[in-house]
């Protein structure tokens, strides 16, 4: 494969971002095989975002030749205080993680799922850890805690204060050189690049993806330009604590068409609108035209080509939110069935995701 084939699969949607193309191209150039990585914490259920989104830019890197290591930081979830801070719990909400994608189509032997032990019973680890956190000043770590799903002002404890250097160093130790996370993830991405060769390491490609929005109306509304559009966006993003604004990837066919009836989406509006974006970054990834039925005393079946038929047809107020609304709902129990089934069928799958839908799910 050529390298700017390789170039398109990387930058291809739902990736937002690529610091810098410049450099990856370099990096393609020189190596056939570069490593890069996404790290989560299993801390839950999985959504679309944690779920598809995800395994589509794992499957976009393995089909660009780059090996891809899939990082369950179990000890980033504990710091956390994720699942109740209960480390049993949250290393079988890894495995659920592992299964969850594997059911959605990620090739099981393609990807290297690394478990923070793997890492952490290594002295050489945390002593890259330490030399990370002597690059850092405490305001500059405050305002990477967005990483972990913080504000600024609520570190409170020296571990949350660990979370950063970590973060950084599970980067070095796994001689990644692309981090392929998500735009939450950005902070700390950053600081990656700004220590790799300080540090005698090396200067890793930043590939961030997109965000799926939550299904509920964002805390504030319209979102605002100003100060306060930063947090506005980012507390309007899907999240497993809040399971009414999410779809699970387990979920019934019933349960995704309930959620999405309840749905937000204002009509005209694409900007911010959660069902605008799941026809974008999942509809229009798995399918080159979306078919919307609808009565013909409301205009009839109509079919877009691309997104930006449907944007532009949506925006004039040609297509009403609950037909748009009916019509996701619809696609997304498709592309899920398989998802269902692999739970159905396999026993250590079912037995993770039972055990996991019991949990308390702490932010």
């Amino acid at each position: 494969m050529d390298i700017e084939t390789k170039i398109e699969l990387v930058c291809r949607p739902p990736t937002d971002e690529v610091l810098t193309v410049k450099q990856l191209r370099s990096l393609l150039q020189t190596e056939e095989h570069p490593i890069a990585y996404n790290g989560w914490e299993p801390s839950g259920l999985v959504h679309l975002g944690t779920g598809v989104i995800c395994a589509y830019k794992m499957k976009d890197f393995l089909q660009a030749g780059i090996k891809f290591k899939a990082y369950l930081s179990t000890w980033h979830a504990w710091l956390n205080n994720k699942l109740g801070g209960d480390l049993s719990l949250i290393k079988k909400a890894a495995d659920l993680f592992r299964h969850s994608w594997i059911a959605l189509g990620v090739p099981k032997n393609g990807v290297e799922y690394i478990y923070s032990d793997q890492l952490y019973d290594d002295l050489d680890y945390w002593s890259k850890t330490i030399r990370v956190a002597k690059e850092l000043t405490l305001r500059r770590t405050r305002r990477t805690l967005e990483i972990a799903g913080r504000q600024k002002t609520e570190a409170h404890r020296v571990s949350d204060f660990l979370y950063t250097p970590m973060q950084v160093a599970d980067i070095f130790h796994m001689e990644v050189k692309i981090c392929q996370l998500g735009m939450d993830q950005r902070k700390a991405n950053v600081v990656s690049r700004e220590l790799g060769e300080r540090l005698g390491f090396w200067k890793p490609v930043c590939v961030h993806h997109h965000l799926l929005q939550g299904l509920e109306k964002p805390s504030i509304w319209p979102i605002p330009k100003g100060p306060e559009r930063k947090e506005a966006i980012s507390s309007a993003k899907m999240s497993k604590s809040k399971p009414e604004s999410c779809i699970f990837i387990y979920d019934s066919p019933e349960s995704i068409r309930e959620k999405m009836s309840k749905a937000f989406c204002p009509e005209k509006a694409v900007e911010f609108n959660p069902i605008v974006d799941l026809a974008k970054h999942i509809i229009f990834r798995e399918k080159k035209s979306f078919r919307i039925e609808r009565p013909s005393k409301f205009g009839g079946t109509v079919e877009f080509q691309s997104f930006q038929e449907l944007e532009k047809s949506y925006s004039e107020g040609k297509l009403h939110p609950l037909d748009l609304k009916n019509a996701v709902s619809d696609e997304l129990t498709s592309i899920l069935e398989p998802v269902r089934r692999y739970f159905d069928t396999n026993k250590e799958a079912k037995e993770c995701l039972d055990i996991v839908k019991k949990a308390v799910i702490t932010r």
